[in-house]
């Protein structure tokens, strides 16, 4: 099978979730010997020419294409505007050679103009299938900024590259209801969670001490709620002075989003995987109190690490978190952040370790790449 991949970056040579789950995709394709035409761009220090982070046995089935993404001075929809000329460059290139795949898998805005040059019957192609990772601009938004950006300028575009489109991607649970209440098809979407690799799961769960350690995992972003889980924290050690609870944060935080608590540690960026997996095992708690996301990495890689979880119930996180695995709440609210935080003190030990080997056990038997990979050749060779 010849497939290209069409992307927004992959990990790390460009960091973030959607580029993290590229990354994996590709690797995981590459060692099921389909051929892959990898088109993408570098936004680091590595060489991107090496694909280093590939094994040489991967890098046998891959073809790189960079196109580096435009930049232009800041206006009102910058970004969607150098993402059509990105998509644009990159439909010149695949252009020659779309004949030669079984099928094209686009990223975020990475296919717009493609998908558009087929809706429009100017080329002939194989079938094309788009992914707008969580599909966040049509959750809830943090600010009134953002959801103006949201209704404005992203809606709409979205919403017509992935009605022309092919198939739609999904991780299951909200993010299909989404995708279906833009008048798509069911039978147009192609639902496949996320998932981790499996040498990278624990075989046990490190046991709950009195001393609960929460943990952030993640960078600074307005929508992963950092400023209500800041005010619960605040309020925690205002009404708890005397508590021997401790919050981690691992990521590259700001210094004015940071709290000048001794309880409160910031670990900064990890990037090496098994650093990072250490830093996470010594925790017992993840809070993640997104306004909107796809089906986070940070969950699966810290219930893949014996960790239970605190989480918004947005995207596709009630596949992963759910009352034998964690808490899940309803609303991105420093006082109800708060009042879980008491909860999960309040949890003896044993029912704790008892979520967090839900959890590992939910990740083995659910979201490991070795077998989700298997499960999407089957779905992409039953289109042909």
């Amino acid at each position: 099978m010849q497939i290209a991949l069409i992307t927004d970056g992959i990990w790390p040579y460009v960091l973030g979730g959607m580029q993290k789950h590229s990354f994996y995709l590709c690797k995981y394709l590459a060692q099921n010997k389909v051929n892959i035409h990898l088109f993408h761009y570098n936004n680091s220090n590595f060489d991107i020419n090496k694909l280093e982070f590939f094994s040489d046995e991967e890098r046998k089935y891959i073809q790189s294409s960079i196109v580096d993404f435009p930049k232009s001075g800041y206006f009102p929809g910058n970004y969607l505007y150098n993402s059509y000329k990105h998509s644009r460059l990159i439909f010149e290139i695949i252009k020659p050679t779309l004949s030669n795949y079984d099928f094209i898998y686009t990223k975020g805005f990475t296919g717009w103009y493609l998908i558009n040059q087929k809706k429009i019957k100017s080329i002939s192609c194989p079938p094309i299938g788009v992914k707008f990772h969580g599909y966040e601009m049509f959750q809830p938004s943090p600010n009134f900024k953002t959801k103006l950006q949201n209704v404005f300028l992203l809606q709409g575009i979205v919403k017509s590259i992935s009605k022309n489109a092919d198939y739609v991607f999904s991780y299951g649970g909200k993010i299909s209801e989404i995708v279906k209440s833009l008048g798509i098809s069911p039978s147009k979407i192609i639902e496949l969670p996320s998932a981790v690799e499996l040498k990278i799961v624990s075989d046990n769960i490190q046991p709950t001490s009195e001393n609960i350690k929460f943990l952030f995992l993640g960078r600074y972003e307005r929508r992963k709620g950092i400023e209500e889980l800041n005010l619960a924290i605040d309020l925690f050690f205002k009404l708890n002075p005397n508590s021997n609870c401790e919050f981690n944060f691992i990521g590259p935080i700001p210094n004015n989003k940071k709290i000048n608590h001794h309880k409160v540690i910031y670990h900064g960026t990890i990037i090496d995987s098994n650093s990072l997996f250490k830093h996470i095992k010594q925790n017992d708690v993840l809070i993640c109190p997104s306004w909107s996301e796809g089906m986070p990495n940070v969950i699966l890689e810290s219930m893949a690490n014996g960790l239970t979880s605190i989480a918004t119930d947005v995207g596709s996180t009630h596949l992963l978190v759910n009352p034998k695995t964690g808490w899940l709440i309803q609303n991105v609210d420093a006082n109800e952040i708060y009042k879980t935080i008491c909860l999960v003190l309040s949890t003896s030990p044993e029912e704790i370790n008892q979520k967090k080997e839900s959890a590992l056990q939910l990740i083995k038997d659910n979201f490991v790449w070795e077998t989700l990979i298997k499960k999407l050749l089957q779905q992409l060779n039953a289109l042909k």
